[in-house]
């Protein structure tokens, strides 16, 4: 049990939270990630380098 509960464990539990919660964010905000996105990329795309 020690081994499981160690510190190395409890870093691999917050690794685990943290990229959960970076899904779940990018499920709910998928759309406004896109919007934001393809509208960055189209403004880059029509600037005059």
């Amino acid at each position: 049990m020690k081994k499981l509960f160690g510190k190395k464990g409890m870093e691999m539990v917050q690794v685990a939270i943290l990229v959960a919660i970076a899904v779940a964010l990018g499920l709910i905000f998928k759309s406004q990630i896109t919007s934001f996105v393809n509208h960055t990329f189209s403004s880059l795309n029509g600037a005059k380098f």
